[in-house]
């Protein structure tokens, strides 16, 4: 799955609309294969946007769980984490 898209359920503050339709917009782009679609197919994409912006929304407004929101920041400051360790120079001996 693409690496941009973050989860969204769960966390404190909730996601935002925004937030949802740039889910929507990457998962578009990779299942399309497109990073910007021709202008013959634009009115495919958007739709296709949309209709996985709906269905999102609507799955994170059914979602339950009894686990505690997850705080952005901290999650933020994880990744980040992650990320320096992953994309370190290598060390030399």
């Amino acid at each position: 799955m693409c690496r941009n898209i973050k989860p969204l359920f769960n966390y404190d503050p909730p996601v935002t609309e925004e937030e949802i339709r740039a889910a929507a917009v990457q998962f578009v782009r990779k299942v399309s294969g497109c990073q910007t679609p021709s202008q013959t197919n634009a009115e495919a994409f958007l739709a296709a946007v949309e209709a996985i912006t709906v269905a999102s929304r609507t799955l994170l407004t059914s979602l339950a769980t009894s686990a505690p929101p997850r705080n952005r920041a901290a999650e933020a400051a994880k990744a980040r984490i992650r990320n320096e360790q992953r994309f370190a120079p290598p060390r030399r001996s």
